[in-house]
């Protein structure tokens, strides 16, 4: 089930808002997060378009946090963070998804819970890019 206001179902100039699509996973989609306070923030969004979790079967729910746990160890290995936080908030947007977001203890919002959207950090389209690569060479 797709819906027609939500940029994980419908992508393009909604999903552009705030990510850049990267690539499918088994059961879910790996999104860029556009603001990069924390390098290599992404999210891991359902494909289907679901409130939360609870509207998942089991065997969605296992292979969601299996993808989950495939990108957090690409972010690891590519960008050596001494944290990976997660975050999994539903009470504005109502498609199942989950930030990813690398922490470092010489950086920014280290021992704290990190901004939605600190609209700090953006990068060039060359950058962007490069992130996009990256992630979807070491998840595939």
């Amino acid at each position: 089930m797709k819906d027609k206001n939500c940029g994980y179902c419908v992508k393009g100039e909604l999903l552009a808002k705030f990510g850049i699509y990267i690539c499918d996973l088994s059961v879910s989609m790996l999104v860029l997060f556009k603001e990069q306070s924390h390098k290599g923030r992404c999210i891991v969004a359902a494909k289907n378009h679901i409130d939360t979790i609870t509207d998942l079967t089991d065997e969605e729910r296992n292979g969601f946090f299996a993808d989950v746990n495939k990108v957090v160890a690409a972010l690891t290995k590519l960008y050596h963070p001494d944290r990976v936080n997660f975050g999994a908030y539903a009470d504005t947007f109502h498609h199942f998804h989950v930030h990813l977001v690398p922490k470092y203890k010489d950086g920014f919002e280290w021992n704290g819970v990190f901004q939605m959207n600190p609209q700090k950090t953006f990068l060039t389209d060359a950058e962007y890019d490069a992130l996009v690569a990256e992630l979807k060479a070491a998840v595939k």
